[in-house]
């Protein structure tokens, strides 16, 4: 899944491609890489970002889209917390949905997403971008947050969302300390005993940058993508969500035709 931000302020990339020539440039690019999946956000989630309100992310995020989607031969996803702004993007040909607050935000986006019949990437986050990195206690990080995603999932099927457009994200470095991401990372096979695909965003994240001492976001892509291995040799196929995607891709097939299985694309990622 390649990152997309039509923001200005993302931590990693913010400005870079908020033009719809400079986004669909961007998708072209994931198109020759490799990726499966554009994901698309106008609303920068990262700790301390302000709150964007919903005219401003729909200005910023629905011309992409639709460019993105006339141009471009992937499934979208949106990176959006709003039931509005999900249904403008679907009708602009959108299928998935990935929202950081597992569809707990706006009450109407459970009903949005089950009438539309969409995909959904359901988060585990505490709090706000304000206020998330000062709740990363944890009793157990694992079982907390694989308990949140089971009672989401409890959520989504009783509103009537199939179990088969579920996705389950842990929310990587979203209330987590360098402990607490760590901990997930190493228990994501606990997860995914849940019986639904992971989705798992590490790329460029503050805890690579405190275990190797780069403080620029955009410098962290060796350690992004040696996560990247790690996480696939742990569980398998997941979904990663990848700034760069042809190193990411790269690199698991290289990793994936010295594996036992042999077989070069039976993990691409």
């Amino acid at each position: 899944m390649g990152i997309l931000n039509a923001t200005p302020d993302s931590f990693s990339d913010g400005g870079k491609h908020v033009s719809v020539d400079a986004a669909v440039a961007r998708a072209r690019a994931f198109l020759a890489q490799g990726a499966d999946i554009i994901d698309i956000g106008a609303e920068s989630t990262r700790p301390g970002a302000p709150d964007v309100d919903e005219k401003t992310e729909m200005a910023r995020l629905l011309p992409v889209v639709e460019a993105v989607a006339a141009s471009i031969p992937l499934p979208i996803s949106i990176d959006t917390r709003r039931a509005r702004v999900m249904r403008a993007a679907h009708a602009l040909g959108a299928r998935m949905m990935n929202d950081v607050s597992a569809l707990r935000d706006d009450p109407d986006s459970l009903r949005t997403v089950a009438e539309l019949d969409l995909d959904v990437c359901l988060m585990h986050r505490r709090g706000t971008p304000q206020t998330m990195q000062q709740q990363t206690d944890y009793a157990d990080v694992v079982t907390e947050i694989r308990d949140f995603l089971a009672e989401r999932v409890r959520a989504c099927r009783a509103a009537g969302i199939a179990a088969e457009r579920i996705v389950l994200d842990p929310g990587i470095g979203f209330a987590k300390d360098l402990d607490g991401n760590l901990r997930l990372l190493r228990g994501l096979d606990a997860l995914q005993r849940l019986g639904f695909p992971l989705l798992v965003g590490v790329s460029r994240k503050g805890f690579i940058g405190t275990l190797t001492g780069e403080a620029e976001p955009a410098a962290r892509d060796p350690g992004s993508v040696a996560a990247a291995l790690w996480i696939s040799a742990r569980i398998g196929p997941a979904i990663l969500r990848v700034h760069d995607v042809g190193a990411t891709v790269q690199a698991l097939r290289v990793w994936a035709a010295l594996d036992a299985d042999g077989d070069p694309d039976s993990r691409k990622g």
